[in-house]
């Protein structure tokens, strides 16, 4: 199977963007994991990995600094709009995000941007729908199980890349 091309779509701001320095590491019916460089130079963000939960309605990214240390795991809420014809994968960010930082602390965030894109007609009512509720099935997801098994195939990759 040929990996697709990927985009990010996103809503605020308005913009979508080819991920053509992203490495796909994994792909299979239910997960894709990419490794990346940041896409604008910071000073807390390197690099990362993202596992994309296709059937789950989420994406989670490990950001790593420069210093190979972890910054914070990173769920974006997200949908999924497949061209087959030009083996194109376009993410769509939903806008919701939660953080887990490397102590534990846990933060939801991009609720206002939610709200926002939906008064200003930039989403309908069932993309609003659907990111509560891949938010909730995440944050529920989360409290019962902890996070381990969402970024065991970063992990297991990075495990394999560093043997």
């Amino acid at each position: 199977m040929a990996y697709p091309v990927l985009y990010r779509k996103r809503f605020i701001p308005d913009e979508c963007i080819e991920l053509k320095d992203d490495v796909i590491l994994k792909l299979d019916d239910s997960v894709i994991v990419t490794e990346w460089k940041a896409l604008k130079s910071r000073c807390d963000l390197s690099r990362g990995y993202s596992c994309y939960y296709l059937k789950e309605g989420y994406k989670i990214s490990k950001f790593i600094k420069a210093d190979n240390s972890l910054l914070c795991w990173y769920f974006d809420i997200v949908t999924y709009d497949r061209d087959p014809q030009s083996n194109i994968l376009t993410v769509i960010d939903l806008l919701a995000d939660v953080k887990i930082y490397p102590d534990g602390f846990m933060k939801v965030v991009d609720l206002d941007e939610l709200s926002e894109a939906y008064e200003k007609r930039l989403i309908d009512e069932s993309l609003l729908k659907k990111s509560l509720l891949s938010l909730n099935r995440l944050l529920n997801e989360i409290y019962e199980n902890g996070i381990t098994s969402l970024t065991a195939p970063i992990e297991k990759l990075i495990d394999e890349q560093n043997q």
